[in-house]
């Protein structure tokens, strides 16, 4: 499966990254044609998708050549044929299941397994799928770079600004998308609490180059 998502990023970056290098310089004159005071979302479109292909190279090396999340998900060894078993036999389709489940009644006997335990979430997938799970990370990221965008789009800087006027802004804005979620996942979605520095390690990095592909290619004034 790791050489299969290895070479999937790698045509990703192949395909994509020459062309967005090229067209980098055209663009950058096209949007401070514009002309004009306002910030729109149309003029933000390189940074969108470059901080999109940029953060996807990223998380990819994140991934797979750095030990940051290399204990992020356990074998339980001989333990795994029952789960399994059990599983096939319940014929559970995809969803999230908390075990031991109490509803409202509260039955005694089942009040009794949840005082028991052990208590586990237990995540019900589909059959996994690299390229379409990549294709949607990537979907992903330029939402999250249209969301920098439209932030920045209203945040009273124009063309000209700063480079770290406009890094600082974004970076916030990318931070809040790329690592907001990271607490209420281990709160509410039984994230173990240490790996959520690993998360957010991900997402100041994340933000970081988000921050810096609008800082980078951000309008400039016309006269």
């Amino acid at each position: 499966m790791s050489c299969t998502m290895f070479e999937t990023v790698s045509y990703a970056l192949a395909t994509a990254v020459p062309p967005l290098a090229d067209a980098a310089q055209l663009a950058r004159e096209n949007i401070n044609a514009g002309g004009g005071d306002a910030i729109t979302l149309g003029s933000l479109w390189l940074s969108i998708l470059l901080s999109g292909v940029v953060v996807f190279v990223a998380s990819s090396i994140i991934w797979m050549a750095t030990p940051l999340h290399k204990h992020d998900y356990k074998n339980p060894g001989e333990g795994s044929g029952p789960i399994l078993e059990g599983m096939r036999r319940g014929n559970l389709p995809v969803g999230v299941y908390f075990l031991p489940w109490v509803d409202h009644k509260k039955e005694p006997a089942a009040m009794e397994a949840f005082h028991q335990g052990p208590w586990a979430l237990l995540y019900v997938t589909g059959k996994p799928n690299i390229g379409k799970n990549l294709g949607a990370w990537f979907v992903h990221l330029l939402i999250v770079g249209v969301v920098v965008a439209f932030v920045m789009a209203h945040a009273n800087i124009g063309p000209g600004a700063g480079y770290f006027d406009v890094f600082r802004v974004a970076g916030s804005a990318g931070l809040l998308a790329h690592g907001g979620y990271a607490l209420p996942m281990a709160i509410w979605h039984g994230l173990p609490w240490k790996q959520v520095p690993a998360r957010l390690v991900d997402a100041v990095v994340y933000a970081l180059l988000t921050a810096g592909c609008f800082a980078g290619f951000w309008p400039e004034a016309t006269g």
